[in-house]
């Protein structure tokens, strides 16, 4: 009786125990032989393959495919693709370990098969030397001893010929783009997996290790493949030959251009998060990337943030003010009309895919700025969405909730921007923060972006509607970059599928509309570039008018800048970066507005003297609480523990007003209940010179 046959699902789960065992064998080989062996990395780097290659056939598989029926295929599928995405998690790790740390000096090992290859390696290992030097006298400026090192030449202990396994297009700048089948020539290996390969055309940039493979050739099983892709000896000689002399050209032009992007290969080289690794697995949808506003807002120190862009901005002349004037008549910050000033509200997003297997998301936002196609204009302000696990694919903004709603879920927003740029709009980051259930590591994604230009062709002001914004995947400046690979953006044959289709593409509900006077009024007070929440203006505007009142009317001349006693106005600007802190101000100040009579509403000098007593006896107590921890972006545990530590000092304050009659007073600060931080003269002290735009 003839055997049974296997169906083709049966068979990958075959492929995928033996992958797992000799996984585990490999681990407990590296373990027992106690550090890496050359033998060890080879044997990592086909695991890769095979696993890589078992995952690509599994996602072929269809249940038409099947001899027999297959109760629950599609659940099947699901769990052998998580064995084989952990698989591959435990491979990479594993490949980390065992490659060489980074680039070496070393130049022995080489191979002696060939007395005229091992020639041609040391005239190449020469040339690099020299071009690397090059490359760091030009670099010296600016670049410190670790970066150095960096360009080194490595141990060419491996050869360097490889042959691309599968295609690989670029999705940032210092990629390069390769094809099934070419022949690449490694310069450099680095542990983080991204090695620097130059084609047969000249081309140089990184490439994923698991997509390339020792040698001239790719062998037919590897992709299942009925052709014949035969490779002979003297070919690949020839090639190297000719790959060797351009390389070495191409290098020297490099080093000796000044406007070479080596520092931004270097970079690709030194550096790698979760958010590569995910991509180089293939574990979050296509037309993800690493998150542009985040990284500027890691980056840049305050550059982008709003705690900058509150600060007073200088003149030309740098002896006066430029958006920062008092009105004579009646001591009131003067009003200043800027060229774009809009008020919108985040409604929801639609058909947003999420991140694959393997990570816990810790925050779904939008980060929105002013931009002009090309660079940002305004400070990054960052909107976070509620979501509904019953409706994965929909974020929303703005929930109905009891009580105050906090300024991070507000999604009612304002911009004004005092920029000519005809390109003048909005731009829409939507992104998710991240933490990688295996090794913990934390990483920001951006889920695609939109755009909202604030005129129309012929430059009037777009009309207050709703506007239904497509999602672009890539970056603000990539082009026809699809969110998801699963989504056809061709024309369908029918009007009702083009409906259906349109229905299904990712997209952003933004609705412009208008203001009242009051919000109005408030606004021309407040800087001329500023992006933040509608329900913290009237905050923002006394801010401003303290601010004034400082700057303007108690120095003793226009000219001097020493250092000014104002606790406010030293830290009212930390507010703006920590979002939690500014809902306790509004509470409080919602509190002692409630207390006031109407003729004290109207009182502006009344107001200021509250608007202090407040925030010195709220705000300004927390921000040196030893028991109010320091803010961190999307740490829930960190979020509740200051959300309790702030309810605490409110109630407090509370109590506080109750006993005294008063809005807020000293009290709170000779407490033997509440404990501070040491004293520190920055706490006081405004800095106009430090602060100042």
């Amino acid at each position: 009786m003839p055997p049974k046959r296997k169906g083709r699902l049966q068979l990958v789960q075959r492929e995928v125990d033996e992958i797992t065992k000799q996984v585990d064998s490999l681990v407990k080989d590296v373990q027992s032989q106690d550090g890496a062996t050359e033998e060890a990395f080879r044997s990592c780097q086909e695991l890769q393959m095979s696993a890589e290659k078992t995952l690509r056939t599994l996602k072929k598989l269809t249940k038409a495919d099947e001899l027999a029926p297959v109760g629950n295929y599609d659940q099947r599928k699901q769990e052998e693709e998580r064995r084989l995405l952990k698989i591959l998690e435990r491979v990479n790790t594993l490949s980390l370990e065992l490659s060489p740390p980074g680039p070496s000096t070393a130049a022995g090992n080489v191979s002696k098969e060939d007395s005229k290859e091992k020639d041609e390696d040391d005239e190449d290992e020469d040339d690099e030397d020299e071009v690397d030097e090059d490359s760091a006298d030009d670099e010296a400026d600016g670049a410190d001893e670790d970066e150095k090192q960096a360009v080194k030449p490595p141990s060419q202990s491996d050869p360097r010929i490889y042959t691309a396994l599968s295609d690989f297009k670029g999705e940032q700048e210092g990629d390069l783009s390769v094809q099934r089948g070419e022949v690449l020539r490694i310069i450099r290996k680095t542990g983080d997996g991204w090695w620097l390969a130059q084609d047969t055309k000249g081309n140089t940039g990184v490439v994923p290790k698991t997509y390339l493979k020792i040698g001239s050739g790719v062998d037919d099983d590897d992709y299942e493949d009925e052709d014949d892709d035969d490779d002979n000896e003297e070919e690949s000689e020839e090639e190297e030959e000719q790959i060797g002399k351009e390389l070495t050209d191409d290098e020297e032009k490099q080093s000796s251009s000044p406007h070479s992007n080596w520092s931004t290969v270097r970079k690709a080289l030194t550096e790698i998060d979760a958010t590569d690794v995910l991509s180089a697995m293939g574990a979050i949808p296509s037309g993800f990337r690493p998150s542009s506003l985040n990284k500027l807002l890691m980056e840049e120190g305050i550059t982008y943030r709003g705690s900058h862009y509150i600060q007073p901005k200088l003149s030309q002349s740098q002896l006066s003010f430029s958006d920062l004037f008092l009105d004579p008549d009646t001591g009131r910050v003067r009003a200043r009309q800027v060229r774009t000033c809009v008020c919108f509200s985040l409604w929801s997003c639609k058909m947003i895919p999420t991140p694959g297997v393997g990570v816990q998301v810790l925050s779904r936002h939008i980060r929105l700025c002013a931009f002009d196609g090309t660079q940002v204009l305004s400070n990054i302000h960052t909107v976070r969405a509620t979501y509904n696990s019953k409706t994965p694919k929909t974020w929303s903004f703005s929930p109905r909730m009891a009580g105050m709603l906090p300024a991070l879920l507000d999604g009612d927003c304002f911009l004004r921007c005092n920029s000519a740029s005809p390109d003048l709009g909005i731009l829409f980051e939507l992104g998710v923060t991240f933490i990688r259930n295996s090794t913990g590591e934390r990483g920001d994604l951006s889920c695609g972006w939109s755009f909202l230009k604030l005129t129309d062709d012929t430059g009037n002001p777009l009309p207050n509607r709703i506007y239904k914004l497509p999602v672009n995947g890539g970056t603000p400046y990539e082009k026809d970059v699809a969110v998801e690979a699963s989504v056809t953006r061709g024309s369908p044959a029918g009007v009702f599928q083009q409906f259906l289709q349109t229905r299904q593409q990712p997209r952003i509900i933004i609705k412009l509309k208008s203001s009242n006077s009051r919000t109005r009024t408030q606004l021309s007070l407040l800087p001329d570039t500023l992006l933040h929440c509608l329900s913290c203006i009237h905050l923002l505007a006394l801010h401003r008018q303290l601010l004034a009142d400082t700057l303007l009317m108690d120095r003793p001349t226009m000219q001097n800048a020493d250092l000014i006693c104002s606790p406010i106005l030293s830290t009212f600007p930390m507010l703006l970066d920590q979002p939690d802190l500014m809902d306790a101000l509004r509470s409080a100040w919602l509190d002692a507005e409630t207390n006031m009579s109407r003729a004290q509403r109207r009182d502006l000098s009344y107001l200021k003297q509250e608007f202090v007593k407040v925030y010195m006896s709220s705000v300004y107590f927390l921000l040196h609480s030893p028991s109010l921890p320091c803010h961190r972006w999307a740490d829930p545990p960190l979020e509740e523990q200051r959300a309790r530590v702030i309810h605490a000092t409110l109630d407090t304050l509370k109590h506080t007003q109750h006993t005294t009659g008063q809005s807020g007073g000293p009290e709170i600060f000779v407490d033997p209940m509440h404990q501070h931080l040491a004293f520190d003269i920055t706490e006081l002290t405004f800095d106009l010179l430090r602060v100042s735009r």
